[in-house]
């Protein structure tokens, strides 16, 4: 099943989150001056047109980036977050939203090495076009849940992976854990991101409880909501479970999620959740 394209929500609330945890995640592993390496296993097309038809269709990214692009004084990772994407918008108009690979190319240095998989024949040529030549970066066509897992440990011996497939299927819940504990098995001490929706709990609840379950450790869960749960509203909530967290990161999100809760909630709701799922 191949019929998701992110441009119809990119930008929104659920972008928000998972690239204010990204930036986190590359500025802290960038502290250190040893190299790293990065792998993205559903890496998209690369970037997205918020002016465009399908950025239009729903306007998502108006409840996301737009509500926070012009405010002052947000918290520090929040205001790292827009300082990157004014990076890709020079002239201070938004029209321009960096997916995950651009952010991550952003961040990169000279010795890093970044690995990218998209499976969507449309998003695998928008990808290579908007990445272009560029040495330290590969990028696959291919499932990056079953073909990442080759390339740990790296050879940098530092890094991270971020994985944020669509869950259109639903035993993709079960399916990121299982490849989540074969990646960690190969390399222990990575930094691990999943991004996951809020649809239907009852699946979100079985992940946590098969994460809990697992010989994992050090896993923390940081979780917006917009609305309540609900099955008649499609995504109510969206959240990343960090393995092997930056040690900030929990701290930084107790003062950004309440923030952004407050900014984005739907009709005063201000949905959020921080907890530790296994601890280290």
């Amino acid at each position: 099943m191949l019929s998701y394209r992110h441009s119809f929500h990119a930008g929104n609330f659920a972008d928000v989150l998972k690239h204010i945890v990204l930036i986190q995640i590359l500025e802290h592993l960038s502290k250190k001056d040893k190299p790293i390496c990065c792998i993205d296993t559903h890496a998209g097309p690369g970037e997205y047109q918020l002016n465009s038809e399908f950025a239009l269709k729903n306007k998502e990214f108006e409840n996301g980036i737009g509500q926070l692009w012009q405010l002052d004084n947000p918290p520090d990772s929040v205001a790292s977050y827009i300082n990157v994407l004014k990076h890709f918008n020079p002239d201070g108009i938004l029209n321009r939203y960096p997916g995950s690979p651009l952010i991550i190319k952003h961040f990169l240095r000279n010795r890093d090495r970044v690995f990218l998989h998209e499976l969507h024949s449309t998003e695998i040529d928008l990808l290579n076009t908007v990445i272009g030549n560029d040495r330290q970066i590969k990028i696959a066509h291919s499932d990056g849940l079953k073909n990442a897992i080759s390339l740990l440990p790296p050879l940098q011996h530092r890094g991270m992976v971020l994985i944020d497939p669509s869950y259109e299927i639903k035993s993709d819940y079960q399916l990121v854990v299982d490849t989540l504990i074969q990646m960690h098995k190969r390399f222990t001490t990575g930094t691990y991101a999943l991004w996951y929706p809020v649809v239907n709990r009852s699946r979100n609840l079985k992940m946590e409880k098969a994460i809990k379950a697992s010989n994992l450790k050090n896993v923390q869960l940081f979780e917006l909501g917009i609305t309540v749960d609900s099955l008649e509203h499609g995504m109510t909530a969206s959240g990343m479970i960090v393995i092997n967290p930056p040690w900030t990161l929990a701290t930084q999100m107790q003062e950004t999620l309440p923030w952004l809760a407050q900014k984005l909630g739907i009709d005063g709701s201000e949905q959020y959740r921080i907890e530790t799922l296994i601890s280290e």
